[in-house]
């Protein structure tokens, strides 16, 4: 096979892989999805990835209130405000109401609470399956890689966006997700020298990218907007490049 050849057909299987994958190829002007093009870069093809696996490192409870905010300010910019959700989990933690500031009405999450791990993730697995959901939220102490596979697999065929949120941390092993994310609260700041609670501030790490580069920032929500924190302060993003 003439050299030439094999490299577009190695390359046209690579485009291929990656859509499978939920990185689907980037349009010539294709405004980003989260408005956070510097972090989204950092993503093959430079776009946010839907139609996968998204895993959250929670090292403590403060860690998955912000890691949930977080995941509800994204869900809002991917599905305009009309999405329908399901959130697994062991304890009622979440406040519905509260989502209401990040963009999701209660309305729009079905929250199903489960005793058994192995039931929170056969839960997650049937709803993975659901066509018609924008997203699933699970809340699991800990998964495997095997676990992780068959998750990925149901979404590929789905192309339902699912977001694992891991609880235990003391044992975190290599997974098939397509990112790896740790969430960490900073102090708000508030506008000029109004009082009280500022806006919600979070330090976003992407600790694993699919065949895309690691990235640290400063990100805020305010005004129903996400946005990436352009001050002294904000921490430098990083192009060190991983596989899975």
């Amino acid at each position: 096979m003439q050299q030439p050849l094999k490299k577009i057909i190695i390359e046209r299987l690579q485009r291929e892989i990656l859509d499978l994958e939920g990185f689907k190829a980037k349009a010539q002007h294709t405004q980003s999805k989260l408005g956070l093009r510097i972090l989204e870069d950092n993503f093959p093809n430079q776009t946010f990835p839907t139609g996968t696996i998204h895993e959250f490192i929670s090292e403590r409870p403060e860690h998955t209130a912000c890691t949930s905010a977080f995941i509800s300010g994204v869900l809002t910019r991917l599905n305009n405000q009309n999405g329908v959700y399901i959130w697994i989990g062991k304890q009622k933690q979440l406040f519905p109401v509260g989502l209401r500031k990040f963009g999701i009405q209660p309305h729009q999450i079905i929250f199903i609470n489960l005793v058994k791990q192995k039931d929170i993730l056969w839960a997650t697995e049937e709803a993975l399956k659901c066509k018609s959901l924008s997203g699933v939220i699970s809340e699991l102490e800990e998964i495997t890689f095997a676990q992780s596979q068959r998750l990925q697999l149901t979404v590929e065929k789905s192309k339902v966006t699912g977001f694992i949120l891991r609880t235990q941390t003391e044992r975190i092993n290599a997974t098939a997700c397509a990112a790896r994310w740790q969430i960490k609260p900073l102090a708000s700041e508030n506008e000029g020298s109004l009082p009280g609670v500022g806006f919600a501030k979070w330090q976003v790490d992407l600790l694993k990218v699919r065949n895309g580069n690691t990235a640290s920032c400063v990100i805020t929500y305010h005004h129903g907007q996400l946005a990436i924190v352009e001050t002294a302060n904000t921490y430098p993003l990083t192009h060190q490049a991983i596989g899975s």
